[in-house]
């Protein structure tokens, strides 16, 4: 079995792409998560060019490389967190989920993400909440109290900081502007 890390599958939406193109190169899948697929055989160096090829042709790129492997799996875990509404149920530190899932201290995680991406994970984690907290002021579903709870926020009035600092607006004026400028979850940085 082979472990194909991939950079930038964001949804389940990304999971089907991947599995529909390695399917269509004649690759049998034996699973397939955000940020990773692992095959069921060996590919030659020509199977793996065709693989690089029609990922990137789809917005995804091939992680060979160990570092960014981490990098592109505490993204992972963050959008997994904040996309699929896990923070309120999360028994500890963000920093400690990190650490657990991807199996690295925190310390040497943080130090790589900044070197890497140019931000503390701190703040990637600011800027995907904040795109969340767009989606879920766009569906018009939930009071911004209860889109506080969701995203672990300590108070409304944190959030409504948080999210003034970032886009300049608070929540509700956003809200009541009725354009919703939502960024890509893989552009966010």
């Amino acid at each position: 079995m082979i472990a194909l890390a991939i950079k930038n599958m964001v949804c389940d939406r990304c999971i089907r792409v991947v599995r529909d193109e390695l399917t269509a190169l004649g690759l049998e899948i034996h699973s397939i998560e955000l940020g990773k697929a692992i095959i069921d055989e060996t590919v030659s160096r020509p199977d793996m060019n065709k693989v690089r090829k029609v990922l990137d042709q789809n917005g995804f790129e091939l992680l060979e490389d160990q570092k960014a492997q981490l990098v592109d799996r505490i993204k992972t875990h963050v959008l997994d967190l904040i996309q699929h509404d896990k923070l309120e149920y999360l028994q500890e530190k963000i920093s400690g989920s990190i650490a657990r899932e991807v199996g690295r201290n925190y310390q040497y995680l943080s130090a790589l993400f900044s070197e890497t991406v140019g931000i503390t994970i701190e703040k990637y984690i600011i800027l995907q909440k904040i795109e969340r907290i767009k989606e879920l002021l766009a569906y018009n579903e939930l009071t911004i109290s209860e889109i506080a709870h969701r995203l672990g926020y300590s108070s409304v009035q944190h959030l409504s900081n948080q999210f003034k600092t970032i886009t300049g607006l608070s929540p509700s004026h956003f809200k009541r502007l009725g354009n919703i400028r939502r960024n890509p979850l893989d552009q966010v940085s």
